[in-house]
């Protein structure tokens, strides 16, 4: 097997990022608009009110850039600014700000970001107070690593809708009597990407992706899914783990788990990993979904 030495994420959000700096050029021309010279004079702002209601009017403000994720899809118009303020503020919007926004003051929600934001950019202001700390060479880098951080969420769920419309697709094309969950499951605090409840069983589908080799968190990786088939096994419940890792050492062999599917890929490698995920379904799963349709 041929391992690939490059950081394909990297090259792939680097280009995500760079099609970011636009909405950030588009926010200082919105400063220049409201009499700042540059970031940083917005950053430092005395007047509590003056500072508040430059954010508030930005969080209005229809934008005709965009604002990507970490999959190079566009954010809605509302949430890209909200999102970029708390970057540009050194924050996570969905990690930290978003459960504090119901204890701040606000009769809207965009009135309750407006303050929570204000605050934060108070509290900032002080330690960062070069104007570089401001300008798109820093902001790019903490962009680089919120996108980076999102993004592991947002590839397991790229291969969850992945594995769901494969699968759909071979019981469509089968003609067996099986239902698709929609959403996540979850039994005894462990997560089952997807679920197929037949009249003759039910079928649970943890979908594990991994990009690096070794360390501790390979073994967390190997524990993870050890855990998942043990606790659908205990409820009488079938688990196959979809596992989709470059280089990954598990033994499942000596759990309660009729097959397991292996991918030996790196998870960036989307478009090569489709058609033998659909090739693994229909050699290996078929068997289990026509014996719980009762077939």
């Amino acid at each position: 097997m041929d391992f690939i030495f490059h950081n394909l994420r990297l090259r792939e959000l680097v280009a995500i990022v760079q099609e970011n700096r636009r909405f950030y050029q588009d926010f200082v021309v919105f400063l220049a608009q409201e009499g700042y010279s540059s970031v940083l004079e917005f950053i430092q702002e005395q007047s509590d009110e003056r500072a508040a209601n430059t954010i508030n009017r930005y969080l209005n403000r229809r934008a005709d850039v965009k604002l990507y994720d970490g999959l190079l899809r566009p954010y809605s118009n509302s949430r890209a600014k909200w999102f970029f303020l708390a970057w540009l503020l050194r924050d996570a919007a969905t990690q930290r700000l978003q459960p504090l926004l119901r204890t701040v003051p606000g009769d809207t929600p965009v009135e309750r970001q407006t303050y929570l934001l204000n605050e934060i950019r108070k509290f900032v202001a002080p330690l960062f107070p070069q104007i570089e700390s401001w300008e798109w060479p820093a902001i790019s880098e903490v962009m680089l690593a919120r996108l980076e951080g999102s993004r592991r969420a947002l590839k397991g769920t790229l291969f969850e809708g992945l594995v769901r419309r494969n699968i759909e697709n071979l019981i469509r094309v089968q003609e067996l009597p099986l239902q698709v969950s929609d959403v996540q499951v979850k039994i005894d605090d462990e997560t089952y990407d997807v679920q197929v409840t037949g009249t003759a069983g039910t079928l649970l589908i943890p979908v594990k992706t991994r990009e690096t080799m070794g360390g501790g968190h390979s073994l967390l990786f190997t524990r993870d899914i050890y855990k998942s088939i043990m606790v659908a096994a205990e409820k009488g419940y079938i688990c196959v783990p979809i596992v989709i890792a470059e280089s990954w050492a598990g033994d499942l062999s000596e759990l309660q788990s009729e097959i397991y599917i292996y991918i030996q890929a790196n998870p960036n490698q989307v478009a090569a990993i489709e058609p033998l995920l659909a090739q693994k379904l229909s050699d290996e799963l078929l068997p289990l979904l026509e014996n719980i349709s009762g077939g």
